[in-house]
């Protein structure tokens, strides 16, 4: 641990397999907290290369619980957070709309860090009791093509590692792990993320593991396809900008993007969304990510098509059906 530590200070990087095993070292707490918060220091001071991100992902996935679904092929729709815009939950919105459209949905997240109400804690606000048992899971994505893996329950090394970074005062390269720790490792992924250099470095992660994969960022800083001016999107084939009005959809105001106040508030704009009562800004920004994890599953059907098909689970009702559905197996 000495060499590596010094290793690090001097500016060297870890190996893919080093990064692994400290992964594993913390979480059977092997190494103590201080050599911990040393090793994340600096590393954050240059940043964290791509073979480090993937040993860290590989010891998370090794010392946590498994989650590896029958269902075949199936998505996650996640978002770095960090971006700082407190919109309501875009993402887990899409994800039902996705599945109403009669796709697999296997949808890793947590309770907010950033914003007023994350993924689980507007699952939870639906009565949803968490689980990591594989059965439930199992029946949860078969009956109704979406299941909720509550990261807490299945990322060990996490919990280990808490007590350092809630002592550092700057974020670590384990706040850029979240999308990748999927339990289920799904082979298809929509990401959002806040900036066109966090779009390159996943692009780069995301080739290494080889799955298929769209990374989304509003020029304006969202990490979603927020509506409210151009957008970047990349996936394993093409690298584009779009506007708006490329999909059919207006501008969006960003005062309609907003996630309320409090997480009560948050379930509110979530179900009014799927219930289709919600503005049509709000509506519009859930069918474009939709719509573009769709085209992650399809890449052949054009952007119009995945807006229709996304747009057709949401006014039809579909989309509600299945959180309805969720809720009552995972009540």
């Amino acid at each position: 641990m000495k060499d590596i530590l010094q290793r690090l200070i001097a500016g060297g990087t870890l190996s893919s397999q080093e990064a692994r095993d400290i992964v594993v070292g913390i979480s059977d707490r092997a190494i103590p907290d201080l050599p911990t918060g040393a090793i994340l220091t600096a590393i954050q001071m240059r940043g964290a290369t791509v073979d480090e991100i993937l040993g860290f992902r590989q010891g998370i996935l090794d010392t946590g619980v498994p989650a590896r679904l029958d269902a075949g092929d199936y998505i996650d729709v996640v978002g770095t957070g960090g971006d700082q815009k407190n919109t309501f939950n875009i993402s887990t919105c899409a994800c039902f709309v996705i599945a109403g459209a009669g796709y697999k949905v296997a949808k890793h997240g947590n309770y907010a860090a950033t914003s007023v109400s994350g993924a689980s804690d507007v699952i939870e606000g639906h009565g949803v009791k968490f689980t990591a048992d594989i059965d439930r899971l199992n029946r949860s994505i078969d009956e109704c093509g979406f299941v909720y893996l509550h990261a807490q329950l299945f990322a060990r090394a996490m919990k280990c590692v808490a007590p350092v970074r809630k002592a550092l005062p700057f974020p670590t390269v384990f706040n850029q792990l979240g999308p990748l720790v999927n339990p289920s490792q799904p082979r298809y992924q929509l990401l959002g993320v806040a900036s066109l250099d966090q779009m390159r470095l996943y692009s780069s992660i995301y080739k290494k593991i080889g799955i298929n994969y769209g990374i989304v960022n509003s020029i304006d800083g969202y990490d979603e396809i927020s509506l409210t001016g151009d957008f970047k999107v990349t996936t394993n084939d093409v690298e584009r900008l779009y506007t708006p009005a490329q999909l059919g959809l207006p501008v969006a105001d960003p005062v309609n993007l907003r996630g309320g106040a409090s997480k009560a508030e948050a379930v509110k704009i979530f179900d009014s969304v799927l219930r289709g009562t919600a503005a049509d800004d709000q509506k519009n920004v859930v069918v474009a990510n939709a719509a573009y994890g769709i085209g992650v599953m399809e890449p052949h059907m054009s952007i119009a098509d995945t807006v229709l098909a996304a747009r057709e689970s949401l006014e039809s009702g579909k989309a509600l059906e299945v959180l309805k559905k969720y809720v009552a197996l995972n009540s």
